[in-house]
């Protein structure tokens, strides 16, 4: 090979390497705005690290771990060109999953694989992602930034996260806690959260053929507005609840739908009878069944028909619950209770009664 001849490079291969340094540069300011006490050095190095020093306090601490990502939302995110908030859905997914078992959320790192840098972008994900933490009462220690070009293209890209928290041993939510005679408490939705995305897209985009710039009254903004309302983060009014009264348990509501998500904190012996009659869905969800011409059953094992995170609380704490959620602004209302299976009931939880809305 003589001096004048160019052998292959990274970037003719399409990975920017500047680009990704460029794209960090941007980031460590919101990152910064995430950390916690515990958090030790920022970004930059091979590992996020955090003090375990404060888990003294504890008797017994269980570490608790959970990752997720949001599906095909991030298509909308991508199609309207708005990036600063898919991060804050990324952060609820995950830590909300931690929160079920009474853990508190001390950490994230998360994963960012694009078909092509572009720093500006990359930088609102994880603003949108260190925001998220900071509603959480998380710090974001670390994560990863890849290019993959040819398989993804240059304006597509897809998040994870990954997620720790702590609990008291003797603190630990579930199951086994659940008794006959408890009640049921849900917490509203700010949307369709982060699940569902599949079906909502092939319903309203390709079946009904609406753009995303298209004024939906019944939503009192745009479609694509809609379909990016950030996903509600629970894990701080949760954390309340487990400091002021009993709980038993909790339930994220995601992909699957509330009674299948329900049962997975119903012992076998029990069942949960869940009253529709209780709340009215989000025009959202009504719009969704009536173009896809859609069975109830169908739609709710799907979307979370506005219920994102249920309590199950023993009924001398229900009213305390219902307190404490309105004092922290979110909608909760008696959804139902936890009787002993019959041979009507199969274990779990059912619907039963009809929308008012639908």
């Amino acid at each position: 090979m003589t001096s004048n001849e160019t052998g292959a490079t990274y970037a003719a291969a399409g990975v920017d390497i500047e680009a990704g340094d460029r794209a960090v540069e941007l980031m460590k300011q919101w990152v910064r705005k995430s950390s916690r006490p515990e958090v030790v050095g920022g970004i930059g190095g091979f590992a996020g690290l955090f003090d375990a020093s404060a888990f003294k306090r504890y008797e017994r601490p269980l570490l608790a771990t959970a990752t997720d990502g949001v599906g095909t939302k991030v298509a909308i995110a991508q199609a309207m060109d708005k990036h600063d908030t898919i991060g804050h859905d990324l952060v609820a997914m995950v830590v909300d999953d931690l929160v079920v078992c009474g853990a508190e959320p001390l950490f994230m790192t998360d994963y960012i694989c694009v078909g092509k840098v572009v720093p500006e972008r990359v930088a609102a994900i994880v603003k949108g992602i260190a925001e998220g933490c900071t509603l959480a009462g998380c710090a974001l220690v670390g994560g990863e930034t890849a290019e993959h070009p040819g398989l993804l293209g240059p304006d597509e890209y897809d998040v994870a996260g990954a997620g720790t928290g702590v609990v008291e041993a003797d603190a630990l939510l579930g199951a086994d806690r659940v008794r006959a005679g408890d009640v049921v408490i849900a917490m509203a939705a700010s949307g369709l959260h982060s699940n569902g995305y599949s079906l909502v897209r092939h319903v309203l985009l390709n079946q009904a053929g609406w753009s995303l710039d298209r004024r939906v009254e019944e939503f009192g903004r745009t479609l694509g507005e809609e379909l990016l309302e950030p996903t509600r983060i629970y894990s701080l009014d949760c954390l309340a609840l487990t400091r002021a009264t009993e709980i038993h348990a909790f339930s994220h509501v995601t992909g699957g739908g509330l009674a299948a998500n329900l049962a997975r904190v119903i012992p076998d012996h029990l069942h949960a009878r869940l009253d529709r009659g209780t709340w009215s869905p989000l025009p959202v969800f009504s719009t969704v069944a009536k173009i896809g011409a859609m069975q109830t059953l169908e739609i709710e094992k799907t979307l979370n028909m506005g219920v994102g995170m249920v309590a199950v609380v023993p009924p001398e704490s229900a009213d305390t619950v219902l307190a404490v959620l309105e004092d922290r602004g979110v909608e909760a209302w008696q959804l139902g209770d936890v009787v002993d299976r019959g041979a009507e009931h199969d274990g779990g939880a059912a619907l039963y009664n009809a929308y008012e809305s639908f």
